[in-house]
């Protein structure tokens, strides 16, 4: 660019212009541009460019954008780090990129919370309008950001979109075909999902450009931006960040925090190193328990252990029926069986095909639902195996087992899946994301005796945007009662070890 000392005013904004129009593409390129980097007097006097981190989200984006196949293919990004990394910052630049870049671009941003958005979000992006080398492009407002080029205010603009779970319109209405849409959520794990879900609709536009950006600290171990990094990762290009390992952070601060909590506390985790909770304050079973239940070692069990099959039944909507089958600490090695959309002659019978496989010493059934119909059609087709029917409303006094001690609990349900919760710690389950998402989605609360543990029921799940865990309901009921060890033949049998009694060739 030539010296403003040897333009005009006019030729100066004329030469910036094109120069600006040559960062279509390149978000890095145009932050260098565009901000006094290095020059004494002005607020970046001592930085000399982004942060590491924030340079590669900006290179995604170029590298997506350059890319004529994926130019017009929806980019998501999301980022969780611990505390003081730059986000604000960095979501200030690619406002200021994306709107410089491309006429009538529409950016919303919004965050986990009003405040956040309006001292924090917001005025950190006027900021960096304001020190930018065009700041008199666009006029800056409370809550939003418009296009000073008559006649564009209304389509060349960035809005501070507060939300409300039952008010969704700033999202829904987010549509900028044949241009440039750029959606950000700042804090994401305080969003909630009937905003994510209305966000989808944003993406739909032909031939538009379209980038979702997500950044926050990892609080929650569920919800939608908990799924960026697990069952929608291949939809996202993710980061997981470290604070201490960023340009510019107080390190001997962050460092305290590890040193008073413990590196694997959860404090240290979402404060520090950009990892989500072992588990959310009211969250039943703890993340790290279930991954370390799919990826454990089956334990060779005994041969006496039962084999249990755990049916948890459904017949229409999202909802699906389930077939677990374990044995001893094992729900792994025997495959899983699930219906959708059938009805209970067709489980019943896919049952009784497994059962002539495995030969269950036990079955136990959900009885809602279509339940009572299955049970009856196997204890017809199977009279010599067991067939039990579990309640999960059932309200008799009952303790299960919870962190090693007797508990109350408030129902049959939040018994089975305390005494699951309790075998999670040594047992082996299928390495699938649906079922993992089951185990720990549920929350839990107390009965209202105050001291009984009662788990989050369906309908309060769904509420919060959560499918029914049809998955983890049918490895709890596996747990429903203790089933009595299976025959096993002498020689195989503990008791008689170094019993000189025993006649070895007996059972023969």
């Amino acid at each position: 660019m030539a010296s403003a000392a040897n333009l005009s005013k006019a030729d100066f904004k004329r030469q910036v212009a094109e120069d600006i129009g040559a960062f279509t593409h390149d978000p890095l390129g145009h932050t260098m541009y565009a901000y006094p980097w290095g020059q004494a007097g002005t607020e970046l006097a001592d930085k000399t460019g982004p942060r590491e981190w924030q340079g590669w989200v900006m290179g995604e984006i170029r590298d997506h954008l350059s890319n004529p196949e994926t130019r017009f293919d929806p980019l998501r990004i999301a980022v969780a780090s611990g505390h003081g990394i730059g986000k604000s910052a960095l979501i200030a630049m690619l406002a200021k990129w994306g709107m410089d870049t491309c006429v009538d671009t529409r950016i919303v941003v919004t965050a986990n919370t009003e405040g956040q958005l309006l001292t924090k979000t917001g005025p950190e992006i006027a900021k960096w309008f304001r020190l930018a080398i065009n700041n008199d492009w666009f006029k800056v407002n409370a809550t939003s950001i418009v296009s000073t080029m008559p006649g564009h205010d209304k389509g060349w603009r960035l809005d501070l979109a507060t939300w409300s779970e039952h008010n969704t319109e700033a999202f829904a209405g987010l549509h900028n075909e044949g241009k440039r849409i750029i959606l950000i959520f700042d804090e994401a794990s305080g969003i909630p999902p009937a905003v994510w879900e209305v966000a989808l609709g944003a993406l739909t536009d032909a031939g538009t450009e379209i980038i979702w950006l997500a950044f926050g600290n990892p609080t929650q171990n569920t919800g939608d931006f908990r799924e960026c990094f697990g069952k929608n990762r291949k939809l996202w290009k993710t980061r997981q960040i470290d604070s201490r390992t960023v340009e510019g952070t107080n390190k001997k601060y962050l460092q305290e925090i590890v040193d008073t909590y413990g590196e694997n506390s959860d404090i240290a985790k979402v404060r520090v190193r950009g990892m989500f909770p072992s588990a959310s304050s009211m969250q039943f079973i703890a993340g790290d328990v279930v991954e370390a239940a799919a990826v454990r070692e089956i334990s060779p069990g005994l041969a006496s252990d039962p084999v249990i099959f755990g049916v948890d039944c459904a017949r229409f909507g999202d909802d699906h029926s389930t077939l677990a089958i374990r044995c001893g600490r094992d729900a792994r090695s025997r495959p899983w069986k699930r219906w959708h959309h059938q009805n209970s002659m067709l489980v019943a019978g896919d049952i009784v095909l497994q059962a002539q496989q495995w030969h269950p010493d036990a079955i136990f059934v959900d009885a809602g639902n279509i339940g009572a119909a299955i049970i009856d059609r196997l204890r017809q087709l199977l009279p010599d195996t067991p067939v039990f029917e579990v309640w999960f409303g059932s309200t008799k006094v009952r303790q299960a087992m919870y962190n090693g001690s007797p508990t109350n609990v408030f129902n049959k349900r939040a018994e089975i899946w305390t005494n699951m919760r309790e075998w999670l710690n040594g047992g082996a389950i299928p390495d699938d994301q649906g079922l993992k998402d089951d185990l720990t989605n549920p929350l839990y609360s107390f009965g209202g005796d105050d001291v009984s543990i009662q788990l989050e029921r369906k309908k309060d799940m769904k509420k919060r945007g959560l499918p029914s865990p049809d998955d983890g309901d049918a490895l709890a009921v596996t747990f429903a009662e203790p089933i009595a060890p299976r025959h096993v033949p002498g020689y195989v049998n503990p008791e008689n070890y170094g019993s000189g009694g025993y006649d070895p060739y007996a059972d023969l």
